[in-house]
């Protein structure tokens, strides 16, 4: 990982968990980093300038419905597509630069 992308992902992470109206004040965890899969073949990742902060119930530990790797369609039916967040995520650093 270069410097850039650790500047890149520690500002991410900063920005809380994107998911709905949760922060992580709320469940007072630091928010994970959610690498997109949209668009990316089964061994593909996206690039560290293609993540999500999430906190740890929304990215992996919530249960089906609650966290995106226990079903992607179903938590996007419910926080939006990842590229509408990763969206988002630009729009709000570009506001805090």
């Amino acid at each position: 990982m270069t410097r850039d992308e650790k500047r890149y992902l520690d500002k991410v992470q900063q920005l809380g968990c994107m998911a709905g109206a949760c922060t992580n004040m709320r469940c007072g965890a630091p928010a994970e980093i959610h690498h997109i899969r949209t668009g990316k073949g089964m061994a593909q990742r996206a690039t560290h300038f293609e993540v999500i902060p999430l906190c740890p119930d929304h990215h992996r530990n919530g249960g089906y419905g609650v966290a995106i790797h226990a079903g992607q369609q179903a938590w996007e039916s419910i926080y939006g597509s990842e590229l509408g967040l990763l969206e988002a995520v630009q729009r709000r650093l570009e506001r805090l630069k």
